[in-house]
């Protein structure tokens, strides 16, 4: 065998070959493919993350208050975490309220500050959980959060004029 000479003959014709696939000197084919990463599921379509974004938009705006929804698993004792979570907002958290949902714990938490509890009550708020539980149950997460925080801004009614 001389330098330069194939050792065997290709198998494929190049002409057949695809897009990204090409025969190399020793007569291997080589292919290269485009990796496309699966996207993540997400909980929400964007109809209705639109939806949850405007009434998040529309109670902190009417209230004065300052709502927050979170989606996910609790740790350990779930009021606590619900808790621990409120109490991270910071300066805001007494003028805050945290919808807590953890769908395969089967839990809903509604942590309000110090001001916020003065306009939410715990009756409004387990009314809410209410209206929540029972759409959850239907499937449509998107929808009892919604509703749920349209109640709770009832309930907590327009900012105080300063």
């Amino acid at each position: 065998m001389a330098t330069g000479e194939v050792a065997q003959r290709p198998l494929v014709d190049p002409s057949d070959l695809a897009v990204g696939e090409v025969i190399t000197n020793s007569g291997r084919l080589s292919v290269a493919r485009m990796y496309t990463p699966h996207a993540p599921a997400l909980p929400f379509t964007p109809n209705q993350l639109a939806s949850l974004d405007e009434a998040l938009t529309l109670s902190s705006r009417e209230t004065g208050l300052d709502f927050s929804v979170y989606l996910g698993p609790l740790e350990g004792d779930t009021r606590a975490a619900a808790e621990a979570m409120h109490a991270s907002i910071g300066a805001r958290a007494s003028h805050a309220v945290l919808v807590a949902v953890s769908p395969g714990q089967r839990v809903v938490e509604i942590v309000t500050g110090e001001e916020s509890h003065r306009r939410v009550n715990d009756r409004g708020a387990k009314l809410a959980v209410m209206s929540m539980v029972a759409s959850f149950k239907e499937g449509d997460i998107a929808g009892g959060l919604v509703g749920g925080l349209r109640m709770l801004t009832d309930q907590a009614g327009s900012a105080p004029k300063v």
